[in-house]
């Protein structure tokens, strides 16, 4: 799932994919929000990323569904 994390003050955003659901990603969010700590995410790589609750501008969740590759996917 991709996920991108739009940081105030910045022009560019932050998007990783991961293999986390949109259900455990929300979560995470909504409790660094509530809890003002930091929002920790993991990309499928295995790279962490950690934004300071306060420069969150937005959190946009892709869809978990796998998109179709190659010929004659319909």
């Amino acid at each position: 799932m991709e996920i991108t994390i739009g940081v105030q003050n910045l022009t560019r955003e932050l998007v990783l994919e991961t293999d986390q659901s949109s259900d455990e990603v929300a979560a995470t969010v909504k409790e660094a929000l509530e809890g003002a700590k930091p929002l920790e995410l993991t990309d499928a790589r295995g790279r962490r990323v950690i934004v300071p609750p306060t420069a969150i501008g937005y959190v946009e969740l892709g869809t978990e569904a796998s998109r179709p590759v190659g010929f004659g996917s319909l």
